[in-house]
């Protein structure tokens, strides 16, 4: 598509990333979908993995790294009895064991060691760099290299349901959790292995599934113009829901835009802010200065 045919649109759409496909590949579609100038994903969601993959548009790009620090939640499926090379279904078989008759009590008791901070060790087969080279690549080679632990937090685990061949699970976990691990290490800690056998996120926060859009629904509001394919937009200050706001106007408005801290009135005391202007435009996020001022910190174009 020529460059002059791409439009300068900005907002956050909740895409519901179909399995097999990579985030990249998924970004590129619903980039052209909206004829979109500037469009990135918030942090690459596995092939295996389906579900959300928040989209950012124009300007929100600017917001993007927010949610790739934020807390996400997944929903995923312990096959129990076996492992793989790759920690999931694509893998080679690489031992079966015995399952054990458990109770639910001693599977949750198993699941809470790994509730808190853990250390992970990330698979081979990430996306994870070493010298420039994604991990994966090098494991495709037959090259393993020597991983640090990585320290991640389990804020919740679940047990949904279960059966003599798999468990049923979700978790909300910080940044950088790794979900074949997890379930590897739980495949050990009960002594017969595990390997993912579905994995789909279902919250990155603020955001959950609730709003997600599928590719197919995108295509079918492109048919009906532009108004309608903007409807599954979100307003960039979303990414902030949670964050107090603040207002400001006239010169303190301009100070900001220069990149000058101003006081504002009746501000919070410390921490990080959403940034409106008296007319209720969205300006960005700024953060409380020890003195009390208030610093732009990433400011949108006006």
């Amino acid at each position: 598509m020529r460059q002059s045919n791409l439009r300068p649109i900005n907002g956050v759409l909740l895409l519901d990333k179909p399995n097999g496909w990579t985030s990249n590949a998924a970004l590129q579609v619903a980039k052209r979908i909206y004829q979109a100038q500037k469009a990135g994903h918030t942090g690459s969601l596995d092939p295996l993995a389906s579900g959300l993959l928040p989209i950012c548009l124009g300007e929100a790009t600017k917001l993007s790294g927010l949610l790739l620090n934020a807390n996400k939640s997944y929903w995923f499926t312990c096959r129990l009895g076996v492992t793989t090379t790759t920690g999931d279904s694509e893998g080679t078989v690489v031992n079966k064991r015995p399952i054990g008759c458990w109770s639910r009590e001693h599977i949750e008791n198993v699941l809470r060691l790994f509730t808190g901070q853990i250390n992970q060790i990330p698979p081979m087969y990430s996306a994870l760099k070493r010298s420039g080279q994604p991990l994966y690549k090098l494991a495709r080679c037959g090259i393993e290299v020597e991983r640090l632990p990585r320290a991640v937090v389990i804020h919740e685990f679940r047990l949904l349901r279960y059966d003599d061949k798999e468990l049923v699970c979700e978790i909300r976990c910080s940044k950088g959790t790794y979900i074949r691990t997890l379930v590897t290490d739980i495949g050990e800690a009960l002594g017969c292995g595990a390997y993912v056998s579905l994995l789909r996120r279902v919250a990155v926060e603020p955001y959950d599934s609730s709003q997600m859009v599928t590719l197919d629904a995108l295509r079918e509001q492109a048919e009906m113009g532009q108004a309608a394919l903007e409807q599954a937009l979100l307003p960039m200050d979303t990414v902030v829901a949670n964050w107090p706001s603040i207002t400001v106007s006239g010169y303190s408005a301009l100070c900001l835009r220069q990149g000058q801290p101003v006081f504002v009135p009746h501000a919070p005391t410390a921490g990080q802010v959403r940034l409106y202007h008296d007319d209720k435009r969205f300006m960005g996020i700024g953060e409380i200065l020890d003195d009390g001022r208030v610093a732009p910190r990433r400011l949108l174009a006006s």
